[in-house]
C-alpha cells in the first residue's frame, strides 16, 4: 500500500483544496497518470499519481482543504493483493484468530456436541432465510386491510425521501454521513432542507454541497402531499369545484430568484489579493488613445501564413507586449518594486511580463512570461498562447505565477472600452488593453477626415513609486511606438 500525499506546489504554498478526483475508488491508476485536481492560492493543478496500482481509498473528499503532506488517498500497488488475500488477509486472519481464541479453549468433550448441533443450526438458518421476506415487510402491511371505501394514507414526500436516503446510506459506507461542513449546513438552513432526508454521495456517505443543491432542484419538481395523494387515487374523492371558481395564484419558490454560489479557491484568493493591493497601493491612473491602423493591416497580411506555420491565431497581444517591453527597457522606473524597508524603489532592467487570463467557468489568473524583453513578436505570440492554454487546462506550475515585474490585462475582446484595473502587489503598474474599433478621426496637418482603428490603453500606477508625469510620458512613448514602428521584419517569414 502507498499513500498519495498533498504535494508542495510552491515554496510558499502550505495548503490546498481538493476540487475534483479524476479517478474513483476501485479504478486502476498508472504511475504519473493524473489523479486529482488541487487548487492553491498560487495555481490550480492536476496532480499525477506517484505510484501505479488500484485506488483503494479516497481519504480527503472534494471541497476539503488540507495542509501539505496530508495523505489524500491509498493506492494498492502491483503485486499487492487486497480483500481476502495478501497482507490484508493475513491481518484479518490474525484478528479472527484472536476473536476465536476463547472458543478453542472450550473443553474437548464438548466438540462432538458442537459438531452434532452444527447441521441443525444450518437447517434453522435456512428456514429463517426462507421466512425473511415475510418478516421484513413494514409493520403497516401486517395491519388489517382497510374496509370498503377506505384507503391507506399515502406516504408523504419527505418520509419517502428519508426512506430512500436511508436505503442508499445503508447500502454503503456511512461513517462520515454525520460530518457536515459549515457551507452545507448553511445552505440547508437557508433553503429549509432537512439533511436527514438528503442522500450523501461523498466519501463515507458524507453530504456534499452538490447533494443539497440536487435535493433542492428535485424538490421543486416534486408535487405536494395532497397533489400526490390525488394523483395516486388516495383519500376520499374530492367534490367537484364550482365552474366559476378562479384559478389559485401560482406559488413562487423563493429559491428560484436567488442562488448561493460558493467561492472557488481562486475566487477567494483573488479577492484577498485585490483587497490587499487596494489597501496598500496609492493607485492613480490615466489613459491614452492609440491608432492601431498600421498594426491591423500588418496582422491581416500575416495571419494566414502565421496560423499555417504555428497552428494558432496571431492576435494583437504580441504587438502590444513587444511595444511594452521596449518602452519599459527605455523607462525602467515603471518596472520597479516599492521597497519600504530600504526606503527605495527596486528598479528591474529586465521584463517578466504578466498576462491576465480569464478562466473558463470563472476566475482570473496571471501567468508570467519570463524575460519577455528578449523575445520578438513570434516568440511573444508563442509564449502568450502557451501560458493561456496551460492556464485554461490547469497545467501551470507555481513558477509560472511568480516573478512578474509588469502586467497586461486584456478586457478588449469582451467589448470593454475603458477600465481601471487593480495593480498586482509588488509591481508599479498594470496596463489594460481595450477594444480596437474603427473611428472617424481627423488626421494629418491638412485636417483630413479618415477611418482609423483606435483603442484606449489605460494605465493604473502606484503613486508611491512614480508620479503623473512619468505615467503620462510612458503612455505617450508607448502609443508612439505602436503607431510608428514597422513590425514587419519580425513577421517577414509569414508574409
Amino acid at each position: 500500500m502507498a499513500e498519495v500525499k498533498m504535494p508542495q506546489l510552491g515554496e510558499t504554498v502550505v495548503e490546498g483544496t481538493i476540487t475534483k478526483w479524476l479517478k474513483q475508488e476501485g479504478d486502476t491508476v498508472e504511475e504519473d497518470e493524473l489523479l486529482v485536481e488541487i487548487s492553491t492560492d498560487k495555481v490550480d493543478s492536476e496532480v499525477p499519481s506517484s505510484v501505479g496500482g488500484v485506488l483503494k481509498k479516497i481519504l480527503v473528499p472534494e471541497g476539503e482543504t488540507v495542509s501539505v503532506g496530508t495523505a489524500l488517498a491509498v493506492i494498492e500497488g502491483e503485486g499487492e493483493s487486497g480483500g481476502d488475500s495478501g497482507g490484508g488477509a493475513e491481518a484479518q486472519a490474525a484478528e479472527a484468530s484472536k476473536e476465536e481464541a476463547p472458543r478453542e479453549e472450550a473443553p474437548r468433550e464438548e466438540a462432538p456436541k458442537q459438531e452434532a448441533e452444527q447441521p441443525q443450526a444450518q437447517q434453522a438458518q435456512e428456514v429463517q432465510e426462507k421466512a425473511k421476506p415475510a418478516e421484513d415487510k413494514p409493520a403497516a402491511t401486517k395491519e388489517p386491510e382497510p374496509s370498503a371505501g377506505q384507503q391507506a394514507p399515502p406516504e408523504t414526500a419527505p418520509a419517502a425521501a428519508a426512506a430512500q436516503a436511508g436505503g442508499q446510506a445503508a447500502s454503503g459506507d456511512t461513517s462520515k454521513r454525520g460530518i457536515i461542513s459549515p457551507l452545507v449546513r448553511r445552505l440547508a438552513e437557508e433553503n429549509d432542507v432537512d439533511l436527514s432526508t438528503v442522500a450523501g454521495t461523498g466519501t463515507g456517505g458524507r453530504i456534499r454541497k452538490q447533494d443539497v443543491l440536487r435535493f433542492i432542484e428535485e424538490r421543486k419538481g416534486r408535487p405536494s402531499a395532497p397533489a400526490a395523494a390525488a394523483a395516486s387515487g388516495g383519500g376520499a374523492a374530492p367534490s367537484p369545484a364550482p365552474a366559476a371558481q378562479p384559478a389559485a395564484a401560482p406559488q413562487r419558490d423563493p429559491g428560484t430568484r436567488e442562488e448561493l454560489v460558493p467561492w472557488t479557491n481562486i475566487r477567494r484568493r483573488t479577492a484577498e489579493h485585490m483587497v490587499a493591493s487596494s489597501r496598500t497601493v496609492a493607485r492613480a491612473w490615466n489613459a491614452v488613445e492609440v491608432d492601431w491602423t498600421n498594426v491591423v493591416k500588418l496582422r491581416a497580411a500575416a495571419k494566414e501564413g502565421f496560423k499555417a506555420a504555428e497552428g494558432f491565431n496571431l492576435t494583437f497581444m504580441p504587438f502590444l507586449c513587444k511595444a511594452v517591453c521596449d518602452t519599459l527597457m527605455e523607462m525602467p522606473e515603471l518596472n520597479a518594486t516599492f521597497d519600504e524597508e530600504n526606503q527605495a524603489n527596486l528598479v528591474k532592467r529586465y521584463v517578466n511580463l504578466g498576462i491576465a487570463v480569464a478562466l473558463e467557468g470563472g476566475g482570473l489568473i496571471v501567468p508570467v512570461i519570463k524575460d519577455a524583453d528578449s523575445r520578438n513578436i513570434p516568440g511573444l505570440a508563442r509564449a502568450v498562447n502557451d501560458i493561456a492554454t496551460r492556464a485554461r487546462s490547469k497545467k501551470l506550475t507555481p513558477d509560472d505565477l511568480t516573478g512578474g515585474t509588469f502586467t497586461i490585462t486584456n478586457p478588449g475582446p469582451f467589448g470593454s472600452k475603458l477600465s481601471v484595473p487593480i495593480i498586482p502587489q509588488n509591481q508599479t503598474a498594470i496596463l489594460a488593453f481595450e477594444a480596437i474599433e474603427k473611428k472617424v478621426v481627423v488626421v494629418g496637418e491638412d485636417d483630413q477626415i479618415a477611418i482609423r482603428s483606435r483603442g484606449f490603453l489605460p494605465l493604473s500606477w502606484d503613486h508611491r513609486i512614480i508620479d503623473g508625469a512619468e505615467a503620462a510620458q510612458f503612455l505617450a512613448r508607448l502609443a508612439e511606438r505602436i503607431e510608428t514602428t514597422d513590425f514587419s521584419a519580425d513577421l517577414s517569414q509569414y508574409l
